[in-house]
């Protein structure tokens, strides 16, 4: 049986370092080789590390947690990045770039996107979504 590979929201990392909503626990259960995250979830951990009050001790659990997670990159999201855009402009329901690309690499990567932020990513199509964040 072939298992579930699952890309990680950029506010599922947060959450998880932050020790909120039992994402240690979930993600251990999904199996932590089988979680990702894209470049862009990668550089907005670092600009939030970046941004924050206490930068070296954030941007140190950022390093630590990137050193140990597969970051996947755009490259091969841009074409549906691309046709997705165009689709949500002409229907005028455009989402934010980022989250656009981080939604198309799920779908080109063929794995699920695992997002609190389920209102705008349901815009993209064929998009498989799993939100762990229970409140």
């Amino acid at each position: 049986m072939k298992m579930k590979k699952y890309l990680l929201d950029t506010n599922i990392c947060i959450f998880y370092l932050r020790g909120k909503y039992e994402l240690n626990k979930k993600i251990k259960l999904a199996g932590f080789k089988n979680c990702c995250i894209s470049e862009i979830t990668l550089a907005e951990l670092k600009y939030g590390a970046e941004f924050s009050e206490h930068i070296a001790k954030n941007m140190k659990l950022v390093n630590e947690f990137t050193a140990e997670i597969t970051v996947i990159p755009i490259f091969n999201a841009l074409d549906l990045f691309a046709s997705e855009k165009a689709r949500l402009r002409r229907a005028g329901i455009l989402i934010d770039n980022f989250d656009l690309l981080i939604g198309c690499s799920a779908i080109a990567n063929n794995m699920i996107l695992v997002t609190e932020n389920e209102k705008h990513f349901t815009r993209i199509s064929s998009i498989q979504i799993e939100n762990w964040v229970e409140r």
